[in-house]
């Protein structure tokens, strides 16, 4: 008997979606979080803290399929790879943005705790910072 194999369309990617199991546990650690919301759309996962996106789904042809981009400064990502350098990656299109990409199947509830956590310090103090300085009257 010959197998049959079914030939992907050219030009087409297909991003799995994250496993329930995942995206629920990733869900239930980020609302814990204060001033976090879920802003899941039909994209993707995704939640905002303080109005501000901190973590979704990465759509971009570049992400491995089912990845989430997480928001976090440089001097962080660095550390934060070493720590988990194979849950954690960094294709070229997002290097220049203060993010990193995770492999959610490959982070347990701690590392992603971990992460997330220090994702809402960039994101909230980012938010803050940015407030302060539009608020401020010129003399």
């Amino acid at each position: 008997m010959a197998k049959t194999v079914r030939k992907r369309k050219s030009g087409v990617r297909r991003n799995r979606p994250t496993s329930t199991a995942s995206t629920d546990v990733l869900r239930e650690i980020a609302l814990r979080f204060p001033d976090v919301e879920d802003a899941t759309t039909e994209r993707g996962i995704a939640f905002k803290a303080r109005g501000r996106l901190l973590v979704c789904s990465a759509i971009n042809e570049s992400a491995e399929p089912g990845s989430l981009v997480i928001r976090i400064g440089a001097e962080q990502r660095a550390r934060l790879m070493a720590a988990y350098p194979s849950a954690l990656y960094l294709p070229e299109h997002y290097a220049k943005h203060p993010a990193v990409l995770a492999r959610l199947e490959k982070l347990d509830r701690e590392s992603l705790r971990d992460i997330l956590g220090a994702a809402w310090l960039f994101v909230t103090e980012k938010a803050v910072t940015r407030k302060r300085s539009g608020s401020r009257r010129k003399p």
